[in-house]
């Protein structure tokens, strides 16, 4: 009888830690730093989840918030690590195991400084001629939000390049490319981050900048993108730990979806619902295996909610 009644009491326990296992995968928490690529991936996969029948929640936050919110255990999912641009970001949690890189979803972006076509063609091509048209610039570069531009922070601060005495404007991804595309009516110079997927590289002309490997790495800042997670998540949530190491994104398809947010004005959610419609082809391959929240057939579930 108290074999019976501990058998018992222990699969009381073990009952209440799977409920409560599952419910904290049924809300899905994903963050993003304000930038239209990770606002897209995030919001497709937002978009799947929901067809799952998870709830999906999505904060904009800088990116050291990001990854303190997950050590803390108040986000799970992040799409946006780009490697190497992001390294310095991520190193000590790296370390530490805190957070944990679990697939890489897309190859073949970039990130460093970006001039307009006319300032290259003038003899603007690499980091270190940058000071010699100071005047020109008026000591200025453009980044985007607040906190995701310690890179470019830092070059000022080591005085790299001769640029100690420049001021670093932070506003945002659409009030940055708002004054690129002033700067570039007007012919007046500007420097500023650019990267690819993105819809700026065929919205306007631009030029990489040679000379910043040691900062954003060779090849323009080549770089591929990663999913991270909190520590265990793949564990404790297994079935959307399977999802998001299947989604893979690439080029032309991001540079299309953001293209949606930035020039029609969708959010980022609607996008990608658009994005899936338009090539419901990703489905077949993120969600082999994939069930929704209930256990049943998750491609259909999701087809059915993108009305396919």
């Amino acid at each position: 009888m108290k074999m019976t009644l501990r058998s018992a009491t222990m699969a009381s326990v073990l009952a209440v830690c799977a409920h409560q296992a599952a419910a904290n995968c049924d809300t899905v928490r994903m963050a993003e730093p304000g930038w239209t690529d990770l606002a897209l991936t995030t919001g497709i996969a937002s978009t799947v989840l929901e067809g799952l029948g998870y709830t999906p929640e999505s904060d904009v936050l800088g990116i050291p918030v990001i990854y303190e919110s997950m050590v803390g255990n108040d986000l799970d999912v992040f799409l946006g690590y780009w490697d190497p641009a992001m390294e310095t970001y991520y190193q000590a949690y790296r370390d530490s195991g805190d957070i944990e890189t679990v697939h890489q979803n897309l190859e073949g972006a970039k990130f460093t400084f970006a001039v307009p076509k006319f300032v290259y063609e003038a003899g603007v091509s690499d980091f270190s001629h940058l000071v010699e048209n100071a005047d020109k610039f008026n000591s200025q570069m453009y980044g985007i939000e607040p906190g995701s531009n310690d890179i470019m922070l830092n070059i000022v601060a080591k005085d790299a390049f001769g640029l100690g005495g420049w001021k670093v404007i932070e506003s945002s991804e659409q009030g940055m490319l708002a004054q690129v595309k002033k700067n570039q009516r007007k012919e007046d110079w500007i420097v500023f981050l650019a990267w690819a997927p993105h819809p700026m590289n065929t919205q306007f002309e631009l030029e990489y900048l040679t000379g910043g490997d040691d900062f954003y790495g060779p090849n323009f800042g080549g770089a591929t993108v990663h999913t991270q997670v909190r520590k265990g998540y793949l564990e404790e949530c297994p079935n959307v730990g399977k999802l998001i190491t299947q989604m893979t994104f690439d080029i032309p398809m991001e540079s299309e979806g953001m293209g949606y947010i930035l020039e029609e004005g969708l959010d980022p959610n609607d996008a990608g619902a658009k994005l899936l419609k338009t090539h419901p082809e990703y489905l077949d391959a993120w969600l082999d295996g994939v069930t929704t929240k209930d256990g049943g057939d998750g491609l259909d579930a999701v087809r059915a909610h993108l009305g396919l």
